[in-house]
């Protein structure tokens, strides 16, 4: 009777350890999932501020790992900074989001890009939006 006891502890101890385990390196899942009263608090965690890093400047949603903002940088003709095309995140792009200029506040569509300049820094670069395709003319289409 003894040696059942105990192996029903190990065995519980062991389902522990293994849930505890999983959880730790598996999580819980991409953020955003869920349901229910959670995903109003999941979705203000993605909400990002303007400018803050890991941010897209279309739709300002904080990116996860992982994600990355679709956009184009053109040759810098000898300067410090180079001309960029950015039309924006999978969110924004897919049309969950919506598509705002941060400059004029114009709503875009799915043809229109912002326009910024990159500067490139020794170990990363630095973004700076001037505007949309409309507020600062046409520079062509990214897609």
């Amino acid at each position: 009777m003894n040696s059942y006891f105990q192996m029903l502890v190990f065995v519980v101890i062991g389902v522990m350890l293994f849930w505890f385990g999983y959880n730790l390196f598996f999580g819980q899942g991409k953020k955003g999932q869920g349901s229910g009263k959670d995903n109003k608090n999941q979705e203000d965690e993605l909400e990002g501020e303007a400018g803050a890093p890991r941010t897209c400047p279309v739709c300002s949603i904080r990116l996860l790992h992982g994600e990355k903002v679709k956009s184009s940088a053109y040759p810098s003709m000898g300067k410090a900074d180079r001309l960029m095309s950015i039309a924006g995140c999978p969110y924004c792009l897919e049309g969950d989001r919506p598509r705002i200029c941060p400059v004029c506040g114009a709503v875009l569509n799915y043809d229109e890009n912002l326009v910024a300049r990159l500067f490139d820094k020794p170990g990363r670069s630095h973004v700076h939006v001037l505007g949309c395709s409309r507020c600062r003319g046409f520079l062509g289409s990214h897609r």
